[in-house]
């Protein structure tokens, strides 16, 4: 190479070291279903906001789910808030409207907050687990446990970790160099701004790798081995109805739980910056968007304390309404 091809390749280098704006390319959707793909989207979207929103709502106007379990799950239906919030409005923009400019600032800011909350979830389904395991297999010292103290201190310390260990993959990903602009993906994800750099990317797919798989392979450890506690339990009691009962506090969690480690062990722990181009942004559409929308499903389905509490609110409101 020339002194003045390498100059050129320097500043090329330089230059794109300060890229102001990333192409977000979405799916190539066919004009006659793009409107079809977003009302889709949108009604499912607009599903997942209310459905989230009805459980707060329930938990925290009945006194009949004021209990550990329903508070951590009004605190997960909190989060999918936030968690769909931030990436389903760049997809509905990009069905819209196609290849869908965004500021570099903002992507960096969406890669963040999107897989903080992701990790957040990853340690509260662990606090989820825990609180399942201290009610099922310490019942007698359940509740001195689980105080409300305890309650609120797990649930922060859940944010505040998954804020804190996102920070290590944001941040080496926004410091990389990029020579091309279009992410091939309807969101700034890991694995497609990689793509992007103009450096070998491998130790970098390699430190996400092993962040990400830490706080996932960790928790998830810690969610099997509290639910082979349960287990054992469970299997002791002496009826059937009681284990029937037992086991159906924990079926909905472990549903949760199945559908979260499973997207997000395909996706992040192998290797983020050697997925298949294409395969992230069809799997990102069920950690996403279709686990949020499901969650609320999962939680509220065949659940009797719900559907009673949903009655006495509903109860009390109509009281309200009519009147003196």
């Amino acid at each position: 190479m020339s002194q003045s091809e390498f100059s050129t390749c320097i500043m090329d280098h330089v230059n794109h070291s300060w890229t102001q704006t990333f192409i977000l390319a979405g799916f190539t959707t066919p004009g006659t279903l793009r409107p079809l793909a977003f009302l889709g989207t949108l009604c499912i979207y607009l599903l997942t906001l209310a459905g989230n929103l009805f459980i707060i709502v329930v938990v925290h106007a009945d006194s009949g789910l004021s209990t550990p379990m329903y508070f951590f799950i009004s605190v997960l239906s909190f989060l999918e808030l936030w968690y769909v919030s931030t990436t389903v409005p760049t997809l509905l923009h990009t069905l819209l409207h196609g290849r869908s400019p965004i500021p570099s600032v903002a992507c960096f800011l969406q890669l963040y907050v999107f897989h903080s909350l992701g990790m957040t979830e990853c340690y509260l389904l662990g606090v989820m687990a825990l609180d399942r395991y201290l009610a099922i297999c310490r019942p007698l010292h359940y509740h001195a446990l689980m105080s409300r103290q305890v309650q609120l201190w797990l649930a922060g310390a859940t944010w505040v970790a998954g804020f804190s260990a996102a920070l290590v993959p944001a941040s080496l990903t926004a410091t990389l160099p990029y020579c091309l602009k279009e992410v091939a993906h309807y969101f700034c994800d890991l694995a497609p701004l990689m793509r992007l750099a103009c450096v070998d990317t491998s130790w970098h797919a390699g430190v996400h790798g092993a962040v990400i798989g830490v706080a996932t392979g960790c928790n998830f450890v810690l969610i099997i081995g509290l639910y082979g506690g349960i287990l054992r339990a469970v299997l002791r009691l002496p009826s059937a109805a009681s284990r029937a009962k037992a086991f159906s506090t924990c079926s909905s969690h472990m549903t949760v739980v199945a559908l979260f480690y499973a997207s997000a062990f395909t996706v992040y722990v192998g290797s983020p910056g050697r997925c298949l181009e294409g395969t992230d942004k069809l799997l990102a559409l069920v950690y996403a968007l279709l686990t949020p929308f499901l969650n609320p499903i999962i939680y509220t389905l065949r659940n009797k304390e719900v559907k009673e509490a949903v009655r006495r609110v509903t109860d009390r409101l109509k009281t309200v309404l009519r009147g003196p």
